[in-house]
């Protein structure tokens, strides 16, 4: 009974390291699959989604890898081209940067494309958006050690191949939106613009939203602070 038992467990575990085994193979092959998509964006972002080409580990990394690079962009980056005043500087600012934008064109592009016939979900959204920003990491990480060997006078190339990444990455994020929902390109476009209106209205929203909050906060306070003198 005991034999059997261990068994079993020895059964389990092997079973355990055969799905680890296959999670980071099939980890390995999505990640693999957002270095297409960079040159191949409406086949890629159409497999991405329609063929379940995609994974949220690989989206989840390509995320981090982002959010990685801006930061430490910060310290390794030559002073000639980002000075820092570390005094200033918030790390959870930078993180906020990147994932409270993000968050806000996932859930605006998925609110508007369901009332539009958008053949995407909320988590095809995400990962189409995610695997856009892989440019960012594949070319500021590179260019960050470069600026360390290169004159001022040089620094244009640095401009130029900076302002590329940010721009090759809204390309792929709308070129993905486009194929993920099936939309035309002129619908992508419309889109585009409806769901960035889309962002700058929850923006106001959770302005005024937070603003209330505070005024109630403060209020209660000094309700609070009133009390306390008259007692």
């Amino acid at each position: 009974m005991a034999r059997s038992r261990n068994y079993e467990r020895e059964e389990s575990k092997e079973e355990k390291r055969m799905r680890r085994a296959q999670n980071f193979a099939r980890w390995q092959k999505t990640m693999k699959f957002g270095f297409y998509c960079l040159t191949h964006p409406l086949d890629g972002f159409w497999k991405l989604t329609h063929e379940h080409r995609g994974s949220y580990a690989a989206a989840n990394t390509i995320l981090f890898l982002t959010i990685f690079t801006r930061i430490i962009k910060l310290k390794y980056t030559s002073f000639l081209f980002l000075n820092v005043y570390w005094e200033d500087v918030n790390i959870f600012l930078y993180i906020a940067s990147i994932i409270f934008p993000l968050g806000l064109w996932v859930v605006g592009n998925w609110a508007l494309t369901t009332l539009f016939d958008g053949k995407g979900r909320l988590g095809d959204v995400y990962m189409g958006a995610c695997y856009g920003m892989l440019p960012y990491p594949v070319i500021q990480i590179p260019l960050m050690i470069v600026s360390n060997f290169v004159t001022i006078e040089e620094g244009q190339f640095y401009a130029v191949l900076s302002v590329l990444s940010l721009v090759w990455c809204g390309i792929l994020i709308i070129c993905g939106m486009g194929q993920i929902h099936a939309y035309s390109a002129g619908k992508t476009l419309m889109f585009t613009i409806a769901s960035l209106f889309a962002v700058l209205v929850m923006i106001f929203l959770l302005m005024i939203f937070f603003s209330m909050v505070t005024q109630g906060i403060s209020y209660f306070i000094s309700i609070g602070r009133e009390l306390m003198y008259r007692m």
